[in-house]
């Protein structure tokens, strides 16, 4: 490839336009997130996972985007793929768990609940959601 007049190659800047094109979709995704206007930020946000689908910041934010729209089935897929990704991120086993829960696969739930609890036992929410679960769990049981 040709060196452009600042010394990079034509390669390198197409990259770092890509890159500030996916940043540009994140962060006006997550801000629409924050600002809880979950529907518009699935547009930008799937538009940064088809560029860049191995990072889990985006994808996490698409499901955050998913599960509050109540598309639990979609939000179960992103998490699924953080947690891929990054098995060791305890908010994705959580928000993984509560996906599953949502959809009806309680079992599955629950190991990702009790994944994210173990993860972070200084987080009472991953604890009470993996309580109540359990409960739940008990009460169909019996």
């Amino acid at each position: 490839m040709p060196d452009r007049p600042d010394g990079r190659l034509a390669a390198d800047a197409e990259a770092e336009r890509r890159g500030e094109r996916v940043y540009d979709l994140y962060r006006r995704g997550s801000a629409l997130v924050d600002a809880g206007d979950f529907a518009a930020a699935v547009i930008p946000l799937k538009q940064a996972r088809a560029l860049e689908p191995e990072k889990t910041s985006i994808r996490e934010a698409l499901g955050r985007a998913y599960f509050r729209c109540g598309r639990y089935d979609a939000a179960r897929d992103e998490f699924a793929a953080v947690v891929e990704r990054a098995p060791v991120n305890d908010f994705a086993h959580f928000c993984l768990g509560r996906s599953l829960e949502k959809t009806g696969h309680l079992g599955e739930a629950r190991r990702h609940l009790t994944l994210a609890a173990g993860m972070r036992p200084d987080r009472a929410d991953y604890r009470l959601y993996r309580e109540r679960l359990a409960s739940a769990l008990r009460v169909r049981a019996a």
